[in-house]
């Protein structure tokens, strides 16, 4: 009788990770169904992102050469047309808006051209900063879902265990059997959830610090290009 039991207590314990899963009950399956949803949707964004902060690197390290070298505002303007779309030439782009819809404040006179004055200036360096802000808010986008897939996924995957060790002892209290052999699977199984919570939360919680410092230095760099684009101006004797 006593090796009857054992044999049966063996049969059920799981020799794989496969085993295991497939042992989880019907709660914990559906925790880790929908941790693999979020764990697909948070590798989409890492890739796209990763893809989009490359190809802005690019293109804006192009553009910041040929801003170097550049000795008017009609050379950047060009430069912002040929190198194509990037953040710089945004800034640029409202730059150029602002300075066309705006009536220098300052007459000219014989040796200087009409002039922007001290509170206009003011309004094209708000404009700037508010251009760079947008900027940096639209690289932004979906970024955010990765500090929610990594904060919430923990919770979820502690939700599935604790539901799938309550499972387990109450099929112990069913069985009447309370041996070690009896309880390690159910709580193994219930276990996965966690295990799982963590593989997703981690890579998430990783692209979201590389990201979030990345927009940062990129949204220093825009206000800094609108510093050098208003001494541009000035040494244009524009403003």
């Amino acid at each position: 009788m006593t090796s009857l039991v054992l044999a049966q207590v063996g049969a059920a314990v799981p020799e794989s990770s496969w085993d295991l899963l497939v042992s989880t009950d019907i709660v914990t399956k559906v925790v880790l169904a929908f941790l693999a949803v979020l764990s697909l949707v948070s590798w989409t964004i890492v890739l796209a992102k990763w893809r989009e902060f490359a190809r802005v690197k690019r293109a804006s390290r192009r553009f910041m050469e040929g801003f170097e070298r550049a000795h008017s505002l009609a050379d950047v303007a060009a430069l912002a047309r040929k190198g194509g779309a990037s953040p710089f030439a945004q800034v640029l782009e409202r730059a150029e808006r602002f300075m066309s819809d705006t009536r220098p404040a300052m007459a000219a006179t014989p040796d200087r051209s009409a002039r922007f004055s001290a509170s206009q200036v003011e309004a094209l360096r708000l404009v700037l900063d508010s251009q760079a802000e947008s900027e940096r808010d639209a690289l932004a986008h979906y970024v955010p879902w990765l500090a929610t897939i990594g904060s919430a996924s923990p919770l979820i995957g502690l939700f599935g265990t604790v539901l799938g060790i309550i499972q387990s002892f109450v099929g112990i209290a069913t069985r009447g059997s309370g041996n070690v052999a009896s309880v390690a699977p159910g709580v193994a199984a219930a276990l996965t959830a966690t295990a799982a919570a963590l593989a997703v939360a981690i890579p998430a919680v990783f692209a979201y610090n590389i990201f979030a410092n990345r927009l940062n230095r990129i949204e220093g760099e825009l206000e800094g290009f609108g510093s050098e684009l208003i001494a541009l101006l000035v040494r244009e004797d524009r403003i």
